[in-house]
């Protein structure tokens, strides 16, 4: 019998054996995929930033290895590393404004000690994710996108009318033009495994009018060779970091935060899709998959090209396309990264690609991620308050891109912080936000106990005198205090009874805001995830006969709550629970 809402499409999961030549097929159609984006991002980001062709060919080069290995060490699960999924990283367009001042201001260089200091913000905030969540709310985060996009959209419309001198000026436009038609023509009509090659065909149509306009250049594609090592290579990391780098920082860190709730989701989407029978999220797994992206960046820097981050749409899709999940798959697409690193007249062929057919390209690219702004911004709600943080910092972000406000007041050095509309927008949402939660009038409290069974007590004195402060009644006060007991009920029976001396901490939070409080309980465990069991629980024998008393306080905690969530991060457990007044 077929459990309701099971994926029967799926022919591999992650963790069953996938026979060798599967694996590298579809692994092959993954890297078709993401070549022609990896290629093209590094291309019109240095490009944009005046560098010559010696430097773009280390570029990608260097992106393909540092993409292959982190996605291969995406499908791992070394301890904290590795989303056990296939994730398929490479540059992204969220880096390609700030990316472009980087080079234009410092060089490569800069740009390398720039994503260094990056990915240090990256990796601090994937183990210190449970505590900063709430300052990176969707608001914040979905705005950012928008305004990232908003940056990247002058860079992209630049490039349609790079040509070469002898060909006409309306060669670019229209070769940009027939490029454009073609992405969303594809898009909207291609399915099934026509959308692997919707990319080559769309840049093969804007090549074609580049061509007979005379807009395309051939010479490097012969002057490549077959196999070998890039000619030129990395300058190296600027150890003295001066204004430009400390003026430009913030912007990139701004981005690499950003980059990593959106990263959470996609780690998210993965698990949801690549198994038989619908999961719980393993937020364990999400934070070695936002370490693993870390490390990415990090290389990224190291090498110097431009960041590496997940393609959200590219492994699922793989997925629903193919429907094999296992991770033998992330390794193939990783090795195959690499060898096509190898193949330098691949690479010539993609680079020989004229600046308005990739200018097209990456216009489609700026969209979906402006949508992905809007999309992350609503999915949490969008009420008065929530609407009206969007479009001011929106409105501010866009106003001041690429003025001078900054400048004229604070002079060279750090009035281009002020300048940066992208970091000058992401400041003012989280203000505005930071400033709705703190003079919301719902009511908020804190207990601080051990996880342990004599907390029991104080944890209902707590919630007791929570509930006569809000003014709930009797009936309603009875049920939040139920819910509070149960919630330490589930989380000391999966871990057993502990002496106080050797119990870790357990974190009460209680927020009421209208007719519904909620508690979050967040506490150090490791076993199995609550919301998971509470999952399993509607599929068992309703004969209470022989259930465990784990098992029984997960019963009544979903009797007494509204909604019950857990998620689970490295040394952290985090329970919420809501109880309404009402019932």
């Amino acid at each position: 019998m077929t459990l309701p809402g099971a994926n029967q499409s799926i022919r591999y999961e992650p963790d069953e054996p996938c026979p060798p030549l599967i694996a590298l097929s579809v692994g092959a159609q993954g890297v078709m995929l993401v070549l022609a984006t990896i290629v093209l991002i590094v291309a019109i980001t240095a490009r944009a930033g005046n560098q010559d062709d010696s430097y773009l060919t280390w570029a990608v080069f260097a992106s393909l290895v540092v993409a292959g290995a982190l996605t291969a060490l995406q499908a791992s699960r070394l301890r904290r590393l590795g989303g056990g999924h296939i994730l398929i990283l490479g540059p992204t367009p969220n880096y390609v404004a700030i990316s472009v001042l980087a080079w234009t201001a410092g060089g490569p260089a800069l740009l390398a000690s720039l994503t260094v200091a990056a990915s240090l913000f990256y990796l601090g905030l994937s183990v210190w994710l449970p505590l900063v969540r709430r300052i990176l709310t969707p608001v914040v985060s979905g705005t950012v996108l928008m305004l990232i996009a908003a940056a990247i959209l002058p860079v992209a419309l630049d490039r349609v009318n790079e040509v070469p001198e002898a060909a006409p000026a309306a060669a670019g436009p229209l070769a940009a033009l027939v490029t454009l038609i073609a992405v969303v023509a594809l898009s909207l009509r291609v399915s099934g495994s026509w959308r692997i090659w919707s990319p080559f065909i769309a840049i093969a149509a804007g090549c074609v009018v580049a061509v007979l306009f005379g807009a395309y250049d051939v010479e490097h594609i012969g002057d490549a060779r077959w196999i070998g090592l890039p000619g030129g290579g990395f300058p190296g990391l600027d150890l003295t970091p001066g204004v430009d780098f400390w003026a430009l920082l913030p912007a990139f860190v701004v981005v690499a935060l950003v980059g990593s709730v959106k990263n959470i989701g996609d780690s998210i989407a993965i698990q949801q899709v690549s198994w038989r029978r619908p999961r719980v999220t393993d937020y364990r797994l999400v934070q070695g998959s936002l370490n693993t992206n870390g490390i990415g960046i990090l290389l990224s820097g190291l090498a110097g090209t431009p960041p590496t981050s997940v393609y959200s749409s590219s492994s699922p899709s793989l997925i629903n396309l193919t429907g094999v999940a296992a991770r033998r798959v992330g390794y193939a697409v990783g090795a195959l990264m690499v060898v096509l690193s190898l193949l330098p007249k691949v690479t010539a062929v993609l680079l020989a690609i004229p600046s308005p057919v990739m200018g097209a390209y990456l216009l489609t690219a700026v969209g979906i991620l402006f949508v992905s702004g809007i999309q992350t911004v609503v999915s949490d709600g969008l009420d008065r308050g929530k609407a009206l943080t969007v479009g001011i910092a929106f409105s501010v972000g866009v106003g001041l891109d690429n003025q001078t406000i900054g400048a004229d007041l604070m002079g060279e050095t750090w009035g281009p912080l002020l300048d940066n509309g992208m970091l000058a927008g992401a400041l003012v949402a989280v203000l505005i936000t930071q400033f709705v939660e703190l003079t919301s009038r719902g009511r908020r409290a804190r207990l601080r106990v051990d996880l342990h069974p004599s907390a029991v007590r104080e944890i209902d004195e707590f919630l007791r005198g929570f509930a006569a402060d809000i003014g709930w009644d009797e009936p309603a006060a009875q049920r939040l205090r139920s819910a509070g007991d149960e919630t330490l009920a589930s989380l000391l029976q999966q871990g057993g009874d502990r002496s106080v001396d050797g119990a870790p901490s357990l974190i009460v939070v209680a927020r009421h805001s209208g007719t519904v409080v909620e508690m979050e309980f967040l506490a150090v465990f490791d076993e199995q995830n609550l919301e998971d069991r509470l999952a399993h629980l509607g599929e068992e024998s309703q004969s209470a006969a022989g259930m465990e008393e784990g098992e029984i306080s997960l019963r009544l905690l979903k009797h007494y709550a509204s909604s019950v969530h857990h998620q689970k991060f490295h040394g952290l457990d985090v329970v919420t629970v809501q109880v309404s007044e009402t019932g």
